[in-house]
């Protein structure tokens, strides 16, 4: 039996490690060594119903706080084994030596958007790379077992699908061009489409979408790529934006405007319950609203001054580094400038609450596969869902993996979508997939997509435009307003759209969301 694991962040780690440990090798395919994957970049902390902080969490709660940010839209199986497996994760974790701060009742957590119980574990604003430390130093026992084989520098080139059935995979070796083929079950952990807005998102630059396009040309279904989560609060830096951490308004952070000369808590005027902690699509929102007042200023501003001094010395000192080094301002003394950023995709690889995509021996995990966060992801579920994803697609690879004959080896060569293209599709986007939409400008953005056709100039430019006008079909079809997708020409929330949009290489199309079951 022969597993292929494409992306070797917090999701392909964990789906390694759970085949390892069970005496079933792998290989672990990467464009990069695992210390540069998006997950170390993961700030604010992983959540889970561990109930530390006298509080009566519980995974119902968790779960029901899930659901509920998301809109009804997540796979509500998916989600129940995710939050009912997420204290395990986190004390395991624990067990491997991440250093979550804690205090005498045990691991401390915090307040973190949409959840109205203190349910997110942490250390400082580094929680990803502390989690990401862990796996790798726990993968590499099992490399030197040779249960997990690397192939760093390699990105996928073809994966070979017959009759709906995945077969292998081919990977190019990207310093020297080689192609390897392999047969064999495999695992997408490739990590959000990114490349489709360069220079938007607070993503890496490495996740270029290009798997995400791929499985559309070959055939395998995507969901909800509609559902484009805005952080509220980011800068902009080189070529990307740079996260300002929820774990700041989990600390006391208040976001207002000046209206009328004068500083306006809007959040805390809007929403007396969680105030700055409501979802990430409200908090969003309400900042475009405020500043297309004509009252208002059209900047608003992150006021951390009321952060305790031992708080930030003890939770928050890596955020107030970043602050100082890129924006030259003390966030202990000033307000922070912020506006909101692209940060995460809810869409993606549609797949069942096992991990199983609509392609047989194929399987998702992590940002790239659509199931856990529906129409908008909760703070701290990101980091729980790449790890549980990994596990439990692994699990069931173990479960149903079958020997595959050898497949031919693959001459394909390697192209990449040149930067000029990427930066035309991503412009059309970034103008038109903004936080407000409508029908008129969604239409717009599809014929200018639709215009860049005879431009494309190799397979890799053609599939990526084929993936920007499916998530703008996707938009088109979605007429309501539901989390991340906010119609201005379609304001509420429609029952009758309570869905997964999914598109294939011809349609798109609703499809109902799995029935819960006992």
């Amino acid at each position: 039996m022969s597993i292929m694991i494409i992306g070797a962040g917090l999701a392909g780690l964990s789906a390694a490690l759970t085949l390892a440990e069970q005496g079933t090798a792998c290989t672990l395919v990467s464009a990069q060594a695992s210390e540069r994957a998006q997950s170390v970049m993961a700030e604010g902390g992983i959540n889970a119903a561990l109930n530390t902080m006298g509080e009566d969490d519980s995974v119902a709660n968790h779960v029901a706080d899930t659901m509920r940010g998301g809109v009804f839209l997540a796979d509500p199986n998916a989600v129940r084994g995710l939050c009912a497996g997420a204290p395990a994760i986190v004390e395991k974790f624990y067990a491997l030596g991440v250093p979550f701060s804690t205090n005498q009742n045990g691991i401390i957590q915090r307040n973190f958007g949409g959840q109205k119980k203190k349910r997110t574990a942490f250390v400082k604003s580094s929680t990803g790379k502390m989690l990401m430390t862990a796996l790798i130093d726990e993968v590499r026992k099992y490399e030197v077992r040779g249960l997990v084989k690397r192939l760093p520098h390699h990105r996928l080139n073809t994966l070979h699908i017959e009759n709906n059935t995945c077969r292998g995979v081919t990977v190019t070796d990207t310093f020297s061009g080689q192609n390897i083929t392999l047969s064999g079950s495999v695992i997408l952990a490739c990590g959000g489409m990114s490349g489709l807005f360069e220079g938007l998102t607070t993503g890496t630059t490495q996740n270029t979408a290009e798997v995400a396009a791929l499985c559309l040309e070959q055939g395998v279904e995507l969901a909800n790529l509609e559902m484009i989560q805005y952080h509220p609060t980011t800068i902009g830096i080189s070529g990307k934006r740079l996260l300002i951490t929820e774990a700041a308004r989990g600390e006391g952070g208040r976001l207002f405007v000046n209206r009328s000369g004068k500083p306006w808590y809007f959040m805390e005027e809007k929403y007396p319950e969680l105030k700055n902690l409501m979802p990430r699509d409200v908090v969003s929102a309400e900042m475009v609203a405020v500043t297309a007042r004509d009252d208002c200023e059209k900047q608003v501003w992150l006021d951390m001054t009321g952060i305790k001094k031992k708080v930030w010395q003890s939770r928050l000192s890596d955020l107030r580094a970043q602050v100082m080094h890129y924006l030259a301002i003390d966030p202990q003394r000033q307000p922070v400038p912020v506006s909101p950023g692209i940060h995460y995709f809810m869409g993606g690889i549609r797949t069942d609450a096992a991990h199983r995509t609509s392609c047989k021996n194929l399987y998702a995990a992590g940002e790239c596969a659509c199931q856990y966060h529906g129409a908008n992801r909760l703070g701290g579920n990101s980091l729980l869902g790449a790890v549980y994803g990994g596990k439990t697609a692994a699990q069931t690879v173990l479960q149903e993996a079958q020997p595959i004959d050898p497949i031919a080896p693959c001459a394909d060569i390697y192209r990449e979508a040149s930067p000029r293209f990427r930066a035309a599709v991503s412009n059309i986007l970034g103008r038109y997939l903004k936080i407000l939409r409508c029908e008129s400008e969604l239409l717009q953005a599809q014929s200018e997509l639709n215009a860049l056709e005879p431009s494309a100039q190799n397979a890799a430019e053609a599939r990526l435009l084929r993936l920007a006008q499916a998530t703008v079909q996707c938009a088109l079809l979605r007429r309501e307003s539901r989390g991340a997708h906010r119609r201005t020409d379609y304001p509420d929330t429609d029952p009758a759209c309570q869905k997964q949009t999914v598109v294939n290489r011809t349609n798109v199309f609703y499809r109902d969301i799995p029935k819960e079951t006992e």
